[in-house]
């Protein structure tokens, strides 16, 4: 694949460099934020070689790539000529008036969680593996070897405030290392003995409402949001004999009580409400809710919308401990996993076969995009065949109560966070049992 000429196709039928304000990229799509998009010429970008389809969602033009996306973007950047960062040097301001406000809501989080999704599937595979190994007693929770493993496949979600503040900061544009120094500061050791211990805490005699932020999603957002906006405040004011020191001073003396005070405990709230609303809509009925979800999510892939349920999904496994609904969306993969798998037996072309196989493995690692664009929608049968399976799979996988209890990969490399580990060990007990159930009969 020349990805120089693709690049230079997509600028071209994109409107050209001087309609570009940014582009991003998350697993396979090219995420343009046009000044125009009535400029794009949607149908022959289609017609690239390399490009999948597109969508218009969230405020952006999403080219689909699959998952070469990293070196087309390569590229792209190359000929638009842009920053680091993924904005065009000579943009003009868009009017936020002409975006909506879900759209700013969902390029927003999607800026803030994408870029750490890669090590947060990572970590939450080695987290399920070592949960499994040890159940099985091929590794024991007191050697070096498990305890270095999980110092970081643990330590990511527990200091997960730290990490997703340096991302909130980069989104927001401001300093990365005062959102990391908030981070810090919720998950600050003393802090966090002072909440288990079940002890009272004041700031100027104001009485604190502590709470647990470790693996927490809200509460940072929320927070660097309010710092970001004050740094901006804050620098205009300051002498810059003093601004070196003087910006972050204020904004973290402002910030962290703050935090401690009205930020945390607002946001943790509104976080048990979206858990306990999630919940209550699958408790509704679970096997309608299995059906629902699993024949029709991935639609919501195809408009680029699920990177806005990520922070909802890690914040079920925060609040409750599990997430039945990520449960449910594991099976969508496979079942269009399958579909395309089907479809590539069914083909005597040798081009059409190797598509369907291909794509089929790539569903299985879950990447799905390529199966959407290359097969579900052109060739439609296989797409129905997706929403049947998926939403038989979603409802027995809703019957039988699975759930989560961590979050990272998709398909094949999810299968790690199925494992409750305490659950298990008592499985485990009682099939070691079983034999004792047949001595009666030995007598």
């Amino acid at each position: 694949m020349d990805f120089t000429t693709l690049a230079k196709q997509v600028v071209s039928e994109i409107g050209g460099k001087d309609n570009v304000k940014s582009v991003t990229h998350c697993m396979t799509r090219l995420r343009f934020v046009l000044k125009d998009e009535k400029l794009a010429n949607t149908n022959k970008m289609k017609q690239i070689q390399g490009v999948l389809g597109t969508a218009i969602s969230g405020g952006q033009y999403q080219v689909i790539i699959g998952p070469n996306v990293g070196k087309a973007y390569e590229k792209v950047t190359d000929v638009l000529g842009i920053q680091g960062d993924g904005e065009v040097p000579d943009e003009a301001t868009e009017a936020e008036g002409k975006v909506g406000v879900f759209n700013r809501f969902f390029k927003l989080i999607s800026g803030i969680i994408f870029p750490v999704m890669g090590v947060m599937a990572a970590v939450g595979i080695v987290k399920g593996l070592l949960a499994a190994l040890t159940s099985f007693h091929l590794l024991s929770t007191e050697s070096g070897t498990y305890q270095i493993l999980y110092s970081f496949a643990d330590g990511f979600f527990y200091f997960m405030p730290i990490i997703l503040g340096i991302s909130a900061a980069n989104k927001f544009k401001s300093n990365p290392y005062i959102a990391a120094t908030i981070g810090a500061a919720l998950v600050y050791p003393n802090i966090v003995t002072v909440y288990s211990k079940g002890a009272e805490l004041s700031f100027l005699k104001i009485p604190v409402v502590l709470t647990s932020y470790a693996n927490s999603v809200f509460p940072i957002i929320a927070a660097v949001a309010f710092a970001a906006w004050l740094e901006k405040k804050v620098q205009d004011r300051v002498p810059a004999s003093l601004k070196l020191f003087g910006a972050p001073l204020v904004v973290l003396v402002i910030t962290v009580p703050l935090t401690f005070l009205v930020i945390g405990p607002i946001m943790t709230y509104i976080s048990s409400i979206l858990a306990s609303g999630s919940q209550a809509i699958y408790e509704f009925s679970p096997i309608l809710t299995g059906i629902i979800l699993g024949a029709f999510w991935q639609v919501v892939v195809i408009f680029g919308l699920h990177y806005a349920f990520i922070p909802i999904l890690i914040n079920n496994i925060t609040t409750m401990g599990a997430d039945p609904i990520n449960a449910i969306l594991n099976v969508t993969v496979f079942a269009l996993a399958g579909s395309a798998i089907g479809f590539g037996l069914r083909q005597k072309d040798k081009e059409k076969r190797s598509l369907g196989f291909s794509t089929g493995v790539t569903g299985l690692m879950g990447i799905t995009e390529p199966i959407i664009y290359g097969i579900a929608l052109p060739h439609k049968k296989p797409f129905v065949a997706a929403f049947i399976g998926g939403g038989l799979a979603g409802g027995i996988t809703a019957a039988m109560g699975a759930k989560m209890f961590g979050f990272g990969g998709n398909a094949l490399f999810a299968a790690p966070m199925f494992i409750n580990q305490k659950v298990l060990i008592q499985a485990l007990w009682l099939i070691s049992l079983l034999p004792l159930w047949r001595l009666p009969s030995l007598w």
